[in-house]
Formats: C-alpha cells, sequence, structure tokens
C-alpha cells in the first residue's frame, strides 16, 4: 500500500455454517497473498488469554482452522507455517492447547507449534524510540525470541474488552467519559508473545508498553496482519470474565493501528480515548483516525455500535489498586516470591475455580445453545491415537 493510501480494513459478515469459507474469503478480499508467500516463513500468534475455554476469550478453533486451512490450500508449506503462543503468570500453554481444541486443528493440517517458553531469546536494540519496555521496565536490556525476527506474523485475536488497556491506565470511572473504554485486539495479541518474564509489570505502563511492542515489530516483521474473530465478541470485564455476545463479524487489516481502532469504534468505544491507539498514530505506527480508514467488504459495519462497556474484574481491580491505588504501598512485594504465592495464586482460585464455575458456567450453558457453541462442541479435544502435534522447542532458521 503506498503511503499516501488510506489504510484499509477489510470485513465480512459470517455464519458459523460457512466459517472456513468465509475466512478464506476474507484473506483473498484483502489480498494477502501479495504480502504473504508460501516461499517464506510465517509465525502465526495465537490468542491465549484463559487456558480454559470461555467465548471470545481465546482464539476461537473456526479462527485457528479458517487461518491454517487458507494457508495449505494456497500451497503454503506445513513446514513454513508456525503457529505458537507463550504462558503468562496466569495461563499454562498446554491446557491452553487443549482446553480450546488448538492441537487437532494444529495436528490436521502438519503445522508446528512453537512454545515461546523454550526458544532461545535474544538481546534486541529498537532503532525507534520506545517509551517504555528499555527504560521503565527492563533498563538493563530486554531480548526477543529468536524465531520471530524475518518472519512475517499473522495474529488471531478477538473482539474483547480488557481492564487495563482504558484511558489512565484503565482507571474507569463510570461518571467520567474520558475514562471510559479498554479493548485487547491485533497490538495486544504480541505482548504474550515479545514478553516473557516481568511482562506483568507492563500493566503499570500499558500504553506505552503497546507502543513499544507495535515499533519493534515494525523492525522486526517483513509483513503483519491481523485476522479478529468477532462471531462472538466480548463485553464487559475482559478479557476473561466477560459476557459473550454473538456479532457474526470477522475482519482482517495490515495496519494494526488501525484495526484497533476500528474494533474499538465497533465495540462503542471512541479510539481517541484509547491512550496507546493516540499514541501510535501520533508516532506514525499506524493510522487511529477511523474517518480516513477505507472499509473493504461488509460497508454496514461502518455503523456498528455494540454499546460495550468496559469493566474491571476482581482480580484487575486488586493488580490496579497494588500498581498505583491506595494500596502502592503493597507494590514491592510484586517483585518477590510472594508474587507467585500471593496474587497469581488468588487469580487462580477466583478465575479457575470460583468464576468459571459459578457466572461463567451459567453463561456458556446459554452460549452452547448457540449455532457458535454447537460448532465448538463439534471440535475434537484430541488428536488420534496414532498422530501428535509438531512442537518445536528449538531455534528455527
Amino acid at each position: 500500500m503506498a503511503n499516501n493510501e488510506k489504510p484499509r480494513i477489510y470485513i465480512k459478515k459470517v455464519s458459523s455454517k460457512t466459517i472456513l469459507q468465509d475466512y478464506s474469503d476474507l484473506l483473498d478480499m484483502a489480498g494477502y497473498k501479495n504480502f504473504f508467500k508460501p516461499e517464506k516463513k510465517t509465525m502465526v500468534k495465537l490468542n491465549l488469554s484463559w487456558s480454559k475455554y470461555y467465548p471470545a476469550c481465546s482464539s476461537p478453533p473456526w479462527q485457528v482452522e479458517g487461518v491454517l486451512r487458507k494457508l495449505k490450500m494456497d500451497g503454503f508449506p506445513s513446514k513454513n507455517v508456525f503457529t505458537c503462543e507463550n504462558r503468562t503468570v496466569v495461563t499454562n500453554i498446554a491446557r491452553g492447547l487443549k482446553g480450546n481444541k488448538w492441537t487437532p486443528i494444529i495436528t490436521k493440517y502438519n503445522n508446528y507449534f512453537v512454545p515461546l517458553t523454550r526458544v532461545k531469546f535474544v538481546p534486541f536494540k529498537s532503532k525507534i524510540p520506545l517509551k517504555a519496555l528499555d527504560s521503565k521496565i527492563f533498563p538493563e536490556g530486554f531480548s526477543i525470541p529468536q524465531v520471530y525476527i524475518g518472519k512475517n506474523m499473522i495474529h488471531l485475536p478477538t473482539f474483547k474488552t480488557h481492564g487495563h488497556t482504558g484511558a489512565k491506565g484503565g482507571d474507569f470511572n463510570k461518571n467520567n467519559q474520558e475514562s471510559q473504554g479498554g479493548i485487547t485486539c491485533s497490538i495486544k495479541n504480541s505482548f504474550g508473545g515479545l514478553l516473557t518474564k516481568r511482562r506483568h509489570f507492563s500493566h503499570q505502563y500499558m500504553s506505552e508498553v503497546l507502543h513499544d511492542l507495535l515499533a519493534i515489530q515494525k523492525q522486526i516483521h517483513p509483513n503483519i496482519m491481523a485476522v479478529v474473530d468477532g462471531t462472538v465478541a466480548g463485553d464487559g470485564p475482559g478479557p476473561r470474565c466477560m459476557i459473550p455476545k454473538i456479532k457474526n463479524y470477522i475482519m482482517c487489516g495490515y495496519d494494526q493501528v488501525a484495526v484497533d481502532a476500528f474494533a474499538a469504534k465497533m465495540m462503542g468505544f471512541d479510539p481517541w480515548k484509547m491512550p496507546y491507539i493516540k499514541m501510535c498514530h501520533d508516532a506514525g505506527l499506524g493510522c487511529g483516525d477511523t474517518d480516513q480508514i477505507e472499509i473493504i467488504g461488509d460497508e454496514d459495519a461502518k455503523d456498528e455500535n455494540w454499546k460495550f462497556e468496559v469493566s474491571r474484574s476482581l482480580v484487575i481491580w486488586g493488580d490496579q489498586m497494588v500498581r498505583k491505588g491506595k494500596l502502592k504501598f503493597l507494590e514491592p512485594l510484586m517483585h518477590t516470591f510472594l508474587f507467585n504465592m500471593g496474587p497469581v495464586m488468588l487469580s487462580a482460585i477466583y478465575h479457575d475455580l470460583f468464576w468459571i464455575n459459578t457466572v461463567g458456567k451459567k453463561r456458556i450453558r446459554e452460549y452452547n445453545k448457540t449455532e457458535w457453541g454447537k460448532l465448538f462442541s463439534k471440535y475434537p479435544s484430541e488428536v488420534p491415537k496414532n498422530q501428535k502435534l509438531n512442537s518445536i522447542r528449538q531455534d528455527l532458521n
């Protein structure tokens, strides 16, 4: 795309009955083969927000299959397509692969899976000025996955809210519209890939960190594309304890700022009130002005306003209180072994034992009655006994 052209967002209304073909059509509409070539290695970054499956939380199986199927149909050798994901302080890769039914799909298309906990990280010095990673979080220097460098990247995020990415670092005030809005989409999806240890400290400088992650990606990936699933979107206290709402949209784009801005607009937020979008726009990393974005495909999407609202789960509320609220005097404890014994354990108890088995279970039961819930149930949880996941645990050239 020439510098004087408007950034484009490609969007399509979809159905559970045609979703795999819908993904194929979307990628053709975007002309992805002009940028992504079969002979070049491509990373496919999954979105793991919860080891357990919960609607709109992590990449749904039809999103993963839709993209991997399309790559295979278009002649991409299996050896050149690497799905990947990392763990967080509250997720587990192995359980996430199973819970979200990714393993059978990756195995079906004979692609590799790269657990980013097992690959080499190498020091990185940005040529683009960074705002937080090299000064506030990793002043001694930071590293990125060596496997990422020089490879094309496809992100697979979902439409959902996030309690950490709104104005004022997620300090939401119902009476102050300036403090409303927080999403996670294409730019945030790199958070779990480029950063490893201590990335939870990035929450204190979330907007600056998202700016930095996009700046880094632009230096290491020849091409970046986000393919966003909005078949079921997440409203409320994202990225986990959300209210799933069926929206039947998928979209993609090469300008990650434009993707996030348009996703925010569809969800009912003002992108300019999300500091990280404006920060990236002002830095020339992409376009956050939705009036300057060209919509290709379903133009009715321009009029969508889902009127989502962001709230904070108990865990995110507590995290923000300690990092920059009234409990900030406890923040030094986050840097000790007590962090693993305390907040991490409390998060697991709250999300995996309490919330999912009370509020979450009721919502999942209702969701399972929908077309997308029924489709999810049809995906296998296990691979055939004579097959196994091709897991790469070393450096890739």
